[in-house]
């Protein structure tokens, strides 16, 4: 007997198999199958799906029970759909398979996909420099308004996790890029010049895409000016030039004031030692004010040189933006300071 059995194709079924059997009825709220040596199976409409079946036609099933009390196995196309795509995303992952995919929804949180019958998630922070939504103060609002941009879009993407036990998927699109930014990251240098477009203005700076590789041009870097709001020299959608001052792994950090020659240089040359000067409050702080000489040239005049009291407050003896005359005490080319004195022009 043993040897029969081992010579036939009986096998015994188990809860998760994928058998392959022969429609043998179709019936209104249940389909039968043959199973050839394993016998009969049933699969009850709502585990049907969306298949339309006909008697003789061979399909795929998988086993839910492999024995009812009627004798026959219990059977699920749905779950066969779901074991073949569970299977299917598990050899995507393994392989490091990039994959297109197009999200069906978005939420603050980032773009839903689904992919071989399974519903995934790909977090904000796995999106590629390309289509991450760089907003102003991290607004949700706009953040979700971005996300909804790429619903439908075609994306390049990896399987960054997979469980079938905790049922999670997620997908990364920075990874799927990763080794095209990095033959591209090792074709460029510091002192390079590239050009991108804006993506998004922040109070620190603003983040440039640089054929798909992020770009960061810090406020100090905008302009030789003393910037304090970088909306007013760049905006989202400007296409920029910028020179390369530092790469840091896969960003880039970029200056556009060193495309061009430092003002600072040619005007700081017409004031000396001892010269008197006028010039306008720009900033007063508790040790001192700052004063604008020319439109680059800014100085300090120290609370010390303001006057002989000791205890005088900056604040009693300026005020921002009016002019007044001083005289310079010191210039530092080397390192871009001018010393100022308001109490020797007394």
């Amino acid at each position: 007997m043993d040897d029969l059995l081992a010579a036939s194709d009986l096998k015994q079924l188990k809860t998760g198999d994928m058998v392959e059997g022969t429609v043998m009825s179709v019936k209104k709220h249940e389909v039968w199958i043959d199973l050839g040596p394993n016998g009969l199976g049933v699969i009850f409409r709502r585990e049907v799906g969306s298949n339309t079946l006909a008697e003789g036609e061979t399909i795929s099933a998988s086993v839910v029970d492999p024995e009812l009390d009627e004798g026959y196995a219990l059977l699920s196309m749905k779950r066969a759909v779901k074991d073949r795509g569970w299977g299917e995303l598990q050899r995507m992952f393994e392989a490091q398979e990039i994959v297109e995919v197009s999200p069906y929804d978005a939420n603050r949180g980032g773009l839903l996909i689904e992919l071989e019958g399974i519903r995934g998630f790909l977090p904000v922070s796995q999106l590629s420099a390309e289509h991450y939504p760089r907003v102003s103060d991290s607004d949700k609002d706009e953040i979700l308004t971005k996300l909804n941009s790429l619903v439908n879009k075609t994306l390049r993407v990896r399987i960054l996790d997979v469980s079938r036990k905790d049922n999670k998927l997620i997908f990364s699109e920075k990874e799927a890029v990763r080794d095209d930014m990095a033959s591209r990251l090792a074709e460029l240098k510091i002192g390079d010049v590239v050009e991108g477009v804006v993506t998004g203005v922040i109070d620190f700076g603003a983040f440039i895409n640089v054929d798909g590789i992020e770009g960061l041009i810090h406020i100090s870097e905008i302009s030789w000016e003393r910037v304090e709001d970088p909306r007013k020299y760049i905006q989202v959608g400007d296409r920029v030039k910028a020179k390369i001052i530092a790469i840091d792994k896969d960003r880039l950090s970029l200056s556009i004031k060193q495309m061009s020659e430092d003002p600072w240089l040619s005007e700081v040359e017409q004031f000396k030692k001892g010269d008197l000067v006028e010039g306008k409050i720009t900033r007063i702080t508790p040790f001192g004010a700052f004063v604008q000489l020319s439109p680059s040239v800014e100085a300090l005049v120290h609370v010390s040189e303001m006057s002989d009291d000791e205890s005088v407050d900056p604040e009693a003896v300026f005020k921002l933006n009016e002019t007044k005359k001083f005289k310079v005490i010191d210039v530092d080319t080397d390192n871009r300071k001018i010393a100022l004195s308001l109490k020797d022009v007394k």
